[in-house]
C-alpha cells in the first residue's frame, strides 16, 4: 500500500468542497430559503447569514477534504474510480448525513420537509463531491 497523497487529498478535497457549496447554496440558500426562514423564526431565532453561512462554506470544504482523505484510505481495498469516490461519499452520507438527520429529527427544530430534502440532497452531493474531488487524486 502507498502512502496517502496529502497534496492531492487537499486538491481534491478543496475541489469537493466548491461541488459542496454550489450545491448547498442552491439547495439551501435558494430553493429553501423561506422554509429555513420560517423554522428559524418559529424557534425565536433570526434567520441564518453572516458568519453562521461563514462557517457553513468552511465545513462544506472540511467535508470535501475529508471525503477525498477517505477515497484516498480506502482507494487500496476498492481500487481507484468513480466507483470508490462514490462509495466514500455514500459512507460520509450515512455518518454526516442520514445519522445526523435521524439523530435531530425527533427534536423538531426543523419541518421534516426540510430534514428529508437535506438528506436527499446529501445523498447526491456527497458521491457527486466524491467523484469530482477524486477525479483531482494521484497517488504519490
Amino acid at each position: 500500500m502507498g502512502k496517502i497523497n496529502w497534496g492531492g487529498v487537499v486538491l481534491g478535497g478543496l475541489v469537493a468542497g466548491v461541488v459542496l457549496n454550489v450545491i448547498d447554496f442552491l439547495v439551501y440558500g435558494v430553493w429553501l430559503a423561506q422554509d429555513l426562514a420560517a423554522a428559524m423564526q418559529a424557534l425565536g431565532k433570526p434567520p441564518v447569514g453572516g458568519s453562521a453561512i461563514g462557517l457553513f462554506v468552511v465545513l462544506d470544504f472540511l467535508y470535501g477534504v475529508g471525503l477525498v482523505w477517505l477515497y484516498a484510505a480506502i482507494r487500496p481495498r476498492f481500487g481507484p474510480g468513480p466507483k470508490t469516490a462514490v462509495l466514500a461519499g455514500l459512507a460520509l452520507w450515512v455518518f454526516i448525513g442520514l445519522l445526523q438527520a435521524l439523530s435531530q429529527a425527533p427534536m423538531g427544530f426543523m419541518p421534516q420537509r426540510v430534514m428529508m430534502i437535506g438528506v436527499i440532497v446529501a445523498l447526491i452531493n456527497l458521491p457527486l463531491a466524491g467523484a469530482v474531488g477524486a477525479y483531482f487524486y494521484k497517488e504519490a
